[in-house]
């Protein structure tokens, strides 16, 4: 019986999808991604701000709300799950399972991404779709460094 052929994957979005997880939760050659720098962080840890800084756990929630503008744009609006926009506020009472939930939110959210970049047909890669994508995955690189800075002040 002859295989069925395999639907051949276009190589930009496989490129686009690997930039995403490298960046998110894939080993990469620069060091550490957005989900490892998160890893091993409690909830308090999290919640602290340094000087002017924006806390880790603020940066995990705008790493979130970015991608979910990111999604939006690909594939329609969805309303980001927790108050405020830009730098979502947070929880009233940051508890350690407030900081698991918000950090589940962050891994679900990017999940949703890469399979809103999968799923983009050929017509839609215009150079303004894949700047998109790319920043989105610049993005967590820049907050990837944030976090790293903040857990070294933090200790």
């Amino acid at each position: 019986m002859p295989r069925a052929k395999q639907p051949t994957v276009d190589p930009r979005i496989a490129l686009l999808v690997d930039q995403l997880d490298y960046a998110f939760d894939k080993p990469a050659w620069h060091g550490p991604n957005l989900a490892s720098s998160l890893r091993g962080v409690d909830h308090r840890v999290a919640a602290r701000n340094v000087s002017s800084r924006r806390s880790i756990w603020e940066q995990t929630l705008h790493a979130a709300y970015w991608k979910q503008r990111v999604v939006n744009k690909l594939i329609g609006t969805q309303k980001f799950p927790r108050r405020g926009s830009n730098w979502p506020l947070l929880p009233d009472q940051p508890t350690a399972k407030a900081w698991r939930d918000d950090v589940q939110l962050l891994h679900d959210i990017h999940a949703m991404l890469r399979r809103a970049v999968a799923q983009l047909g050929p017509a839609r890669l215009d150079a303004k779709t894949i700047r998109l994508i790319i920043g989105a995955a610049a993005h967590d690189n820049y907050h990837t460094g944030q976090i790293r800075l903040l857990r070294r002040i933090l200790g």
